[in-house]
This record gives C-alpha cells, sequence and structure tokens, in this order.
C-alpha cells in the first residue's frame, strides 16, 4: 500500500459518521518559496484522473453559444447588467469555479467583471477549439493557487469515491507541483489529507 492510500484510509478510520457526504481535502504546506515574488504565485487549473465528486460550476461567456450542457451562459449584455449590481457580480465570483470566454468577449469581460473575477483569480481562460471538451476537462479540475501564505488546499474527492481514485487525483496535483516548484519536491514542507469533519491525516512523502 503506498504511503498516499493509506493516509486517505486514516483519514476515513478516524471521521465520525455525517449525515452528509464529505469531501476529501488536499493541503500541501510549503517551504523556502517567497511568496511576495509574483513567479511564486501559482493559479493554475489542472484536470484531474476522477471528478472530484462534487459539482464544478462553469460560466461561459459568449453571444453566439445559446445552449451547452452543465453551463451557464452570459451575453454581452448580461455581462454589462451584472456589472451593475456589485451584490449579483460578487456572488457570481464567488460561486462559479471557473470562466471560460470567446475572445472578442474579453475585454467585455474585464472591463465590466475584472475587478470581481482578479482578486479570486479566476479571470477567464479564452475558449480555444471545441468548447464542449474544454468544459469537460474543466469539470474534472482543480484550481491550484499560491497567494500570500505558502500553502495550498484543494478537493481532490468525496466519500463515496474509491480510495485508489482519490489516490490518482492526489498522485496528478503532486506531480504537478513538483514540476511548477522552483526546487520541486524540495519545496514542499508536508502533505495532509483530511475530511471535512476529519482529522488531518500526514502523508509520509519520501525525499
Amino acid at each position: 500500500m503506498t504511503e498516499i492510500l493509506e493516509a486517505i484510509r486514516k483519514a476515513r478510520e478516524v471521521s465520525k459518521k455525517r449525515n452528509f457526504e464529505q469531501t476529501f481535502d488536499l493541503i500541501v504546506n510549503l517551504r523556502a518559496i517567497d511568496t511576495k515574488k509574483p513567479e511564486n504565485r501559482i493559479n493554475e487549473i489542472v484536470e484531474l484522473p476522477y471528478e472530484i465528486g462534487k459539482e464544478i460550476k462553469v460560466v461561459v461567456f459568449s453571444d453566439d453559444i445559446k445552449e451547452l450542457d452543465g453551463v451557464k451562459i452570459i451575453n454581452s449584455k448580461e455581462i454589462e447588467e451584472i456589472a451593475k449590481n456589485k451584490r449579483l457580480a460578487k456572488k457570481l465570483a464567488k460561486n462559479t469555479d471557473f470562466f471560460i470566454a470567446d475572445p472578442k468577449l474579453m475585454p467585455i469581460v474585464a472591463k465590466n467583471l475584472g475587478k470581481f473575477l482578479a482578486p479570486r483569480g479566476k479571470t477567464p481562460k479564452p475558449i480555444v477549439g471545441d468548447v464542449k471538451k474544454m468544459v469537460e476537462s474543466l469539470k474534472k479540475s482543480v484550481r491550484i493557487r499560491i497567494k500570500d501564505a505558502p500553502v495550498i488546499q484543494c478537493p481532490i474527492g468525496t466519500e463515496s469515491m474509491k480510495d485508489e481514485e482519490i489516490e490518482a487525483n492526489v498522485i496528478k496535483i503532486l506531480k504537478f507541483l513538483e514540476e511548477k516548484l522552483p526546487k520541486g519536491k524540495a519545496n514542499i514542507k508536508n502533505v495532509i489529507i483530511k475530511l471535512t469533519m476529519g482529522k488531518p491525516i500526514k502523508v509520509e512523502v519520501r525525499k
């Protein structure tokens, strides 16, 4: 059994049964990372091998796409209307996981909603190629973000998922970090897996 798999199983064992489905969270504490330097502030979208078991909300900004399964479509006129309602704009930014936009609408989004989306690291990605495939990819993705503190936290699955599926998601994120961090694995201080209301379980990461 791998160290990751062991930690997932232990996290299940030490967690009391709740009347809702808990989420597995991955917490990666970093070391020797100066978060004041812009190059060390990661904000990337990573596609995982398995969906994390909870709904991922995607918004598409487009005048041309009228209907697309599993997403909310907002046109240019609606963008301007939302921008007039600060509460609505903040709610949209908070409750949406990922935004994508028709390239020609990017300036309109930036002008009207940029101040709500940018602080959350949710600036839209321009639509490239097949929008349906792009949405499918995002539905299996998580945002990996380092802001002020040298720590990364993201969901990796739910209680109903198989341990091996959650493990595969963890491996994908750790590999991404090893490639992205300046000193790779040496920048990883420790790795923790926990359920929403459960105790944190440290993963023994081999140096």
